[in-house]
């Protein structure tokens, strides 16, 4: 079984968040989890939905403020293992190039 989810943790302020979220990525670190962090959150991948979520409450946690907020979106494949990278090959197959273009 593969858990992947969409995270993203931010103080709610004015400002620079980056060093906030530095935060809630690196306690990331602590507990046994694939991770990117990408400009519109960070892509999880836990073995299981209870590790996932220890990786949730660690990020959430780790960003100090009075007020904290997180958007959680998780895809709990129960009958298969694929991975987060694997289902970004598929796409990438069908498309015959990599699923990205950067504009400069």
């Amino acid at each position: 079984m593969t858990v992947v989810a969409l995270l993203s943790v931010a103080p709610v302020r004015k400002g620079s968040m980056a060093k906030d979220v530095a935060e809630a990525v690196e306690a990331l670190d602590d507990v046994d989890v694939s991770y990117e962090t990408n400009p519109m959150g960070t892509v999880i991948e836990a073995a299981d939905i209870h590790t996932l979520l220890d990786a949730v409450g660690a990020a959430h946690e780790a960003v100090p403020g009075d007020r904290v907020s997180t958007f959680l979106k998780i895809d709990d494949k129960r009958t298969s293992s694929t991975s987060a990278h694997e289902k970004v090959e598929s796409v990438e197959r069908e498309l015959g190039r990599p699923a990205e273009r950067r504009r400069d």
